[in-house]
């Protein structure tokens, strides 16, 4: 069994942070997304993983993410110059796979359930395809199955104008070898992209074996701000472990779940958790609230936010206001400025996103 992370796409959803790095990469409670899907991917015992890249981004991920040794499994990467679908990254990726059964994962998704139980279904039932599946309130805006009774799939509808249910497909498939036969017998859909719902339709109107099963927990694809950080938001409300790092003076108040990483200064300030800090941070005069996030190398002087992801290097210096549902990208530096007439002034690149309140 292998598996195959698509990590590939241009993060048009998240820029501006995307200009400058891959969507995959953004932190939620300060790891890469991406290592999310790789470390659950492990844990159900699948350690031959291919990575599709990008052009753009392919080199930074492969530089943070290594070869895989820090997950304890095997990694590849291959290359996908243009972003042709994800039947066409199957397509590509098609020496590295060979004969071998396979797990396809949309990198930018995160899931709670374990995947073991899945794996065990497909390769139990000798199954030719399982999709993971997820109810949601706008099936419209997804990939939508309908299903039997006993969860076989019948029918994909890509973005439906009338659903023939609200089940969406979740960005987890598992494949036998003869989805590289449908991918060889489709064409390009109107966008000009091989699409896998059209492989996985030609794999039902051909009776191969292909079932799906609903996910209990939670599925969040993090393509958009609010939802990353609504990642953010659960992952530190149920993952996180206390951790007091660094050095923490005595006017400073810790209260509740807070990890604070080795070499980061708290001074005269309140942290009330769930909260990550990472290595090296310096902060001052401050109130962190609770489901934030922040980078290593940060500073934070006179600043209150909370509900918020801060990314390396950020500087936030001085702002007498309360920050909250904010995504500040790396070496960002947000600073009250002293001259008057008090005015606003801003450096703004392309898609850039602000709330005066």
């Amino acid at each position: 069994m292998k598996a195959l992370i698509l990590s590939g796409g241009k993060g048009t959803r998240l820029r501006p942070l995307t200009y400058t790095g891959a969507k995959q990469l953004v932190p939620v409670a300060n790891k890469p997304i991406l290592w999310y899907g790789i470390e659950s991917i492990v844990a159900a015992g699948i350690t031959d993983i291919g990575i599709i890249i990008s052009p753009e981004t392919g080199e930074e991920i492969q530089e943070v993410t290594g070869n895989g040794d820090r997950f304890g499994a095997n990694i590849t990467y291959i290359p996908q110059d243009h972003p042709l679908g994800l039947a066409h990254a199957v397509k590509i990726a098609q020496p590295f796979l060979g004969d071998a059964p396979f797990i396809m994962y949309l990198g930018d998704n995160l899931i709670q359930d374990d995947l073991k139980p899945f794996l065990s279904k497909f390769e139990s039932q000798d199954l030719d395809g399982l999709i993971l599946l997820r109810s949601v309130s706008n099936p419209s805006a997804f990939g939508v199955a309908k299903v039997d009774q006993n969860g076989r799939v019948l029918q994909l509808v890509e973005k439906p104008k009338v659903p023939p249910s609200n089940l969406a497909l979740v960005g987890v498939y598992f494949f036998n070898t003869v989805i590289h036969h449908a991918i060889a017998s489709i064409v390009p859909s109107e966008r000009g992209e091989l699409e896998i719902t059209d492989a996985i339709q030609a794999l039902i109107d051909q009776q191969k074996k292909v079932e799906s099963v609903q996910l209990n927990g939670w599925w969040l694809d993090t393509g958009k701000k609010d939802d990353l950080l609504e990642a953010n938001r659960i992952i530190l409300d149920t993952d996180l472990e206390t951790k007091k790092g660094g050095e923490i003076d005595s006017k400073s108040q810790i209260i509740g779940r807070v990890n604070i990483g080795e070499g980061s200064k708290i001074v005269n300030s309140t942290v009330r958790g769930p909260v990550i800090i990472g290595e090296n941070c310096h902060i001052e005069n401050c109130f962190i609230g609770p489901y934030t996030s922040v980078g290593n190398k940060v500073t934070l002087i006179d600043a209150d936010i909370e509900h918020s992801v801060l990314l390396e290097g950020a500087q936030i210096l001085e702002i007498h206001q309360r920050i909250v549902d904010s995504l500040i990208g790396r070496r960002a530096k947000l600073e009250m400025a002293h001259q008057r007439p008090k005015a606003l002034q801003f450096m703004i690149g392309d898609d850039t996103h602000i709330e005066l309140v």
